[in-house]
């Protein structure tokens, strides 16, 4: 394909990574907060639960764009996917963060078993957060010049 160079968007896919760890890191420790706070008698404040929300969704969203930024970039510059484990390790996390999202919705008294699924989910997706991190790093030496 004949298209400008795609810097522009690997900044941008920088960026979204980068504020993606750091919303992990906020989500693990208002989550931690809100568990302890749940399992001692000393109850977490108001206003974390809606934050937790907030920042779970602004993850989600920034984990969409970068998915969407890998496709079109790859396919721009390469003209197909698959160069890498970058996009499995890709796909592995977004589902992740995906199910995560999903089972935090649910979460009630009637249904228990879904803050496990949320808390083992958030556990794999550091897994994943570190695997596509290392596999983009090389994907990233290949778009340098």
């Amino acid at each position: 394909m004949n298209l400008p160079s795609f810097l522009w968007l690997w900044k941008i896919a920088a960026w979204s990574m980068g504020l993606s760890l750091f919303a992990y890191l906020l989500l693990g420790l208002s989550g931690g907060w809100m568990f302890y706070g749940r399992n001692t008698r000393d109850s977490s404040p108001l206003w974390l639960r809606p934050v937790h929300y907030i920042i779970g969704a602004i993850m989600v969203v920034l984990v969409l764009l970068l998915l969407v930024i890998g496709l079109v970039g790859t396919l721009g510059h390469y003209g197909s996917l698959g160069h890498s484990s970058h996009l499995i390790a890709g796909f592995l996390t977004v589902f992740l963060v995906l199910i995560s999202a999903v089972a935090a919705t649910q979460i009630s008294r009637e249904k228990p078993r879904m803050r496990w699924l949320h808390i083992g989910t958030n556990i794999l997706l550091l897994i994943g957060f570190v695997f596509v991190s290392l596999s983009g790093w090389g994907v990233v030496q290949k778009y340098l010049p």
